[in-house]
């Protein structure tokens, strides 16, 4: 991105924004982190990623286990309270901190507030470059044909659509087929993929057909849990396809080896 582009994108001079790296990041693909990173720096943003960050809390909220889940909220919100901004490429731990988070300490005389307050400085990371730092364009080039799913989270309750789409139109030799039912769950839904298999292998066979139908070179998506779920059953299926975290691409960062290893 070249300083002008940069300027025209930034909203507020330089927001300190903490990233909300995630478990699955972490842990499984932190080259997601690093391209978030990039693409948050290149914004025009000062990061910093709190070595006191954990889980989000989404498995303990969904089992119902609501007393863990508000004591990893308080500490969350304890880790990034003092940021301008809280970023995690992400939708569905997204989701988490910015919708859920006031409804477990809702009524608690002093967590109520600083939830609240926290909850409104969280977006899911594209959604954030585009709607808050006004990007319009990355710099990258990338010669393949793309699909993208939306993730349930990113989706239903954050609203994530436009903004990846538009970030990928700007991307120099892409090109992007919409993928069939591309709104519909991938089956992984956390919790759900555990106490249902038989439900959310159904679900995530159909969603590999419609993949696989879509002829594109690369499946893309805002979740590294739904990309993990889709490629683990597209290569049991024996279909060979690239499978990337849309940061990935918008950074540039394709060099690294496509979730699951190389095809």
């Amino acid at each position: 991105m070249n300083m002008e582009t940069r300027l025209a994108a930034s909203t507020t001079t330089n927001p300190s924004v903490g990233l909300f790296v995630t478990c699955l990041v972490d842990l499984f693909r932190p080259s997601v982190g690093f391209a978030a990173l990039k693409l948050l720096q290149d914004a025009g943003c000062i990061v910093s990623v709190p070595e006191t960050q954990t889980c989000c809390g989404q498995p303990a909220y969904n089992s119902g286990d609501r007393a863990d889940s508000r004591e990893i909220a308080m500490q969350v919100i304890a880790a990034f309270e003092g940021f301008d901004y809280v970023v995690a490429p992400s939708g569905s731990c997204a989701a988490m901190l910015k919708k859920h988070y006031p409804e477990l300490l809702a009524g608690d005389p002093v967590w109520e507030a600083r939830s609240t307050a926290f909850a409104a400085k969280v977006f899911e990371l594209v959604s954030f470059l585009v709607d808050v730092r006004r990007v319009t364009s990355v710099d990258a080039a990338v010669d393949a044909s793309v699909t993208y799913h939306d993730s349930c989270s990113g989706l239903r309750e954050l609203g994530v659509h436009d903004q990846p789409r538009a970030l990928l139109a700007s991307i120099d030799g892409l090109s992007l087929t919409e993928l069939r039912d591309a709104d519909v769950c991938c089956g992984f839904g956390g919790t759900f993929c555990v106490k249902y298999p038989d439900i959310s292998n159904a679900i995530v066979t159909k969603k590999s057909v419609a993949i696989e139908e879509s002829g594109a070179d690369m499946l893309l998506a805002g979740d590294l849990g739904c990309l993990m779920n889709m490629d683990g059953k597209l290569k049991r299926r024996g279909v060979a396809m690239e499978v990337r975290h849309v940061a990935e691409v918008l950074a540039g960062m394709t060099d690294t080896p496509p979730i699951g290893g190389r095809l």
